[in-house]
């Protein structure tokens, strides 16, 4: 084979896919033989869109009669509980059981290389590799790029490539889309909630997949030890009015104790950025979840003034103009020191954050 590996060379994507990319994408898919081995994977720790667009396709891909068809992320494999329902995780498998060899890979929701973990080997042994993302960071890896920095999620990429590959949508395969376009619209409420999106929860919704039922086991379902587990990091939460050039800093952090003492897994902690975020007096808000002793997920959300995209990228991360992520190593008064040197050197050089990116990680 002769490998789909390329360069991961740090070039943000610009612009939307190409009708020559489309039809690449299409073309690779269709061109497959009957027994054509398809492997589909998403970025570590799966988010909604991630997960959802993944498994969107899966079974759109069913729907073509493609046979050979697993879905798997790097790490854990575990799925988040609200997303447990989801349909489609039958074709999930461990990235341990994932096939070493596929004839075509495709990656969702990812922006670089390095979020693909032990699974990246696999984009250089698969003939074809497609990428289909919407974060502007992309770093344009793959073979065939299907990556538009306008979507409100993922998910708007999946579905404008079912239909160019003829696939209807159906129950299942919309509640997958769903999910996915409702958990990176913060519920419709981000900028990138457009007349577009609306559209598309419409046609998505006419399949007779039920809105209220996915949001409350999506959004407004917990645990009572996450209730508790939120109440303690909160209560840490610090304020810092004069970062980020005046425009504040609002920031908290979650341990791996926090987790054992509350008997929560570290997937409950996602939505915590949503209660931090509100914050009057904070354009930038950030949460750090300790993955081990000096390692930290870091989430950073802005409304608007900020650019953490820029951050997340000094910091090896990635994401958008308002809402990005990288890991971070130390305690974590040094990773928020980091941050904030960040921030203080934007406002230094007079960074402008750009203009119409999604507002999400």
């Amino acid at each position: 084979m002769s490998g789909a590996l390329l360069t991961d060379v740090s070039q943000p994507a610009a612009g939307g896919p190409t009708e020559a990319e489309w039809a690449a994408a299409v073309s690779a898919i269709t061109r497959l033989p009957a027994d054509g081995r398809i492997l589909l994977i998403c970025h570590v720790n799966p988010d909604g869109d991630a997960l959802g667009s993944m498994l969107g396709f899966g079974l759109g891909l069913r729907r073509l009669g493609v046979r050979q068809l697993q879905a798997t992320f790097p790490g854990r494999p575990e799925v988040p509980e609200p997303l447990q329902a989801m349909p489609g995780l039958d074709l999930l498998v461990p990235a341990t059981e994932a096939d070493p060899d596929p004839d075509l890979v495709i990656c969702f929701d990812v922006a670089a290389v390095s979020r693909l973990g032990d699974l990246a080997d696999r984009l250089d042994r698969a003939e074809t590799a497609v990428v289909l993302d919407h974060h502007a960071s992309n770093t344009r890896f793959g073979g065939i790029h299907l990556v538009d920095p306008d979507a409100a999620a993922t998910s708007v990429v999946v579905e404008k490539l079912l239909v160019r590959l003829g696939v209807p949508l159906d129950a299942g395969i919309a509640e997958c889309l769903y999910i996915a376009l409702a958990t990176d619209t913060g519920s419709f409420r981000f900028d990138m909630t457009t007349p577009a999106v609306h559209e598309m929860a419409a046609r998505l919704l006419a399949t007779g997949i039920r809105p209220g039922e996915i949001s409350r086991r999506i959004f407004d379902t917990r645990p009572f030890g996450a209730v508790r587990l939120y109440g303690d990091v909160l209560g840490r939460t610090r304020l810092e009015p004069l970062a980020a050039g005046g425009l504040g800093l609002v920031w908290t952090y979650a341990t791996l104790d926090d987790l054992k003492r509350h008997g929560q897994r570290p997937y409950t902690l996602e939505p915590l950025i949503d209660s931090v975020r509100c914050t009057a007096e904070a354009d930038v808000s950030c949460v750090l979840k300790q993955v081990a002793e000096a390692e930290w997920a870091v989430s950073m959300r802005s409304k608007g003034a900020s650019d953490v995209s820029r951050v997340a990228v000094a910091l090896g991360g990635g994401g958008h103009r308002l809402a990005a992520g990288f890991t971070g190593y130390g305690s974590a008064p040094e990773v928020v020191d980091a941050i904030r040197a960040e921030l203080a050197r934007g406002e230094a050089e007079g960074a402008q954050p750009p203009a119409g990116q999604p507002d999400l990680e």
